[in-house]
């Protein structure tokens, strides 16, 4: 990966190998497939303004970890208020997610990412404003997601997975810290 930097005439971009591109993507993909298996279309709807204001969502939160970090509770002390609050919002929250993981792939895609098992060259980015907080976005919810499966939850965690015995769990903790890369420079263009 070439890091990311601001061009003179506007813009930001960075280049990624192909693989290095593929793997964002995937788990871009795999952050919208969580967040869309959690809120995917009802079967029916009995507020009809509520499914046209996007409303209307689970009071419940997620059973799965990383759903409940995507998708915190808003108010950790009252469960019929944080149940409310999940209700009006869940769904547009997801909704904003899955639209910052689709543009970050978007933006490979149009940088040259290829599905199709061509030879591919370097994937070449360009941002503008936009698609670059679209991309901080999707990157923290890609790192949440990772940081929940290898139990990350402070620094000592961070330091213990890298330690394992368990060599995919070092290199699912090398992709972590990667993205937390990807990540830092592209907030050092913004600066």
């Amino acid at each position: 990966m070439k890091p990311f930097k601001r061009r003179r005439r506007g813009g930001i971009t960075a280049s990624f190998e192909p693989g290095e591109a593929h793997l964002i993507a995937s788990l871009a993909a795999q952050v919208v497939e969580l967040l869309r298996d959690r809120n995917g279309e009802s079967e029916s709807s009995p507020d009809p303004l509520a499914s046209q204001l996007g409303i209307g969502g689970p009071a419940l939160p997620p059973e799965d970890p990383v759903l409940q970090r995507l998708l915190p509770d808003a108010y950790a002390d009252d469960a019929a208020d944080a149940a409310e609050f999940r209700r009006y919002t869940e769904q547009s929250l997801t909704s904003a997610k899955v639209a910052n993981a689709e543009a970050l792939i978007g933006s490979l895609v149009d940088g040259g990412l290829q599905h199709d098992g061509e030879e591919e060259q370097v994937v070449e980015v360009e941002l503008d404003p936009a698609a670059a907080q679209a991309w901080l976005r999707s990157l923290t919810d890609i790192r949440l997601a990772l940081s929940v499966r290898l139990g990350i939850e402070s620094d000592e965690d961070t330091l213990l997975v890298h330690e394992s015995d368990d060599e995919a769990v070092v290199a699912v903790a090398e992709i972590y810290d990667w993205l937390g890369f990807v990540q830092e420079t592209l907030v050092g263009t913004l600066d």
